[in-house]
């Protein structure tokens, strides 16, 4: 699939500013609407419909990702194979409030941002299995609605909102 067929079907909507951001299914648009909720279901049954894709839509706005970044979440640390800086996006908001900490010998969770519904968390991906223990954990916690973006991706996301269509 290419990124041209994924923002057609976010235009299709009548969505505006439609823009991709890498070649993983990051798209940001502007849009009147308010419920989330409905503009997400909206958006899944678009991409079924469409692409014949089962993805989950899950929406941030410009200001709850600019409020994670300016958290500054990982201070000091650089996004690196050792440093693998993490933001999972969750569908759901965690009632049970993560509990920060070394998950397993390769993953320390930072925290939980109820605002963006993200877990934060660092990864040493020097060794792969550790990675994927982690995404384990996630999905057992958070089922498959969720989606797990690198912190300079999150970064580059809020400088594309921030800088407009074109």
């Amino acid at each position: 699939m290419t990124n041209d067929r994924l923002r057609a079907v976010f235009e299709g909507l009548g969505l505006e500013d439609v823009a991709s951001v890498l070649s993983s299914g990051n798209i940001v648009f502007r849009s009147s609407a308010t419920d989330a909720d409905v503009l997400e279901h909206r958006i899944e049954e678009a991409l079924a419909l469409e692409l014949g894709l089962s993805s989950r839509a899950l929406l941030r706005t410009q200001s709850e990702l600019r409020a994670l970044v300016d958290s500054d979440p990982f201070p000091g640390l650089t996004h690196a194979p050792e440093t693998y800086l993490t933001a999972t996006f969750v569908k759901h908001p965690d009632p049970a409030g993560l509990v920060p900490g070394l998950l397993d010998p390769g993953t320390r969770v930072v925290r939980y941002d109820a605002a963006a519904r993200a877990v934060l968390a660092i990864t040493d991906n020097t060794e792969p299995s550790r990675a994927r223990g982690f995404m384990a954990w996630l999905e057992k916690s958070y089922g498959n609605d969720i989606t797990t973006r690198s912190w300079l991706t999150v970064q580059r996301l809020v400088r594309t909102l921030e800088s407009g269509p074109g």
